[in-house]
């Protein structure tokens, strides 16, 4: 990125970087949306325009491996960090963010990515050129 990370600067918005062509992010990230947030997400389309745009130095072809957060004083989460900060976001979710943060709750949040990865490789269809524009799963109505 243009700028480095402040230490320990606060995080008060975030850019959360999914994969506009797996399923199971796009419904992540739908549900991410209804959630109340204590900090506001910006979910973008990893790889798209936009992503680079905002965030040039930034591996985009990772992104697309792994669910990538970016708060706004240049902080880079990636893959169970990612997901435990999303969480965090949430007004619901802040606790067990804390708690999946803790060494009795990485295990807990190390499966449940390493579940979802499957699950994702799973259902991984061939890529479509919807990564600048609104991607939806099969059978979803967004």
């Amino acid at each position: 990125m243009a700028r480095h990370p402040m230490p320990h600067a606060p995080v008060r918005r975030l850019t959360v970087l999914y994969d506009a062509d797996c399923p199971l992010c796009v419904h992540l990230r739908h549900w991410l949306l209804r959630q109340p947030q204590l900090v506001p997400l910006d979910l973008v389309p990893a790889g798209s325009r936009e992503a680079r745009r905002r965030f040039p130095a930034l591996d985009h072809d990772a992104t697309l491996r792994e669910i990538t957060a970016v708060g706004d004083a240049g902080q880079v989460y990636r893959s169970t960090a990612a997901w435990i900060v999303c969480l965090w976001a949430l007004a619901e979710h802040r606790p067990k963010a804390h708690w999946l943060a803790t060494p009795a709750g990485q295990p807990f949040a190390r499966a449940t990515m390493l579940a979802a990865a499957r699950w994702r490789e799973a259902l991984k269809p061939e890529r479509t050129a919807c990564a600048d524009g609104p991607c939806e799963a099969p059978g979803s109505s967004g």
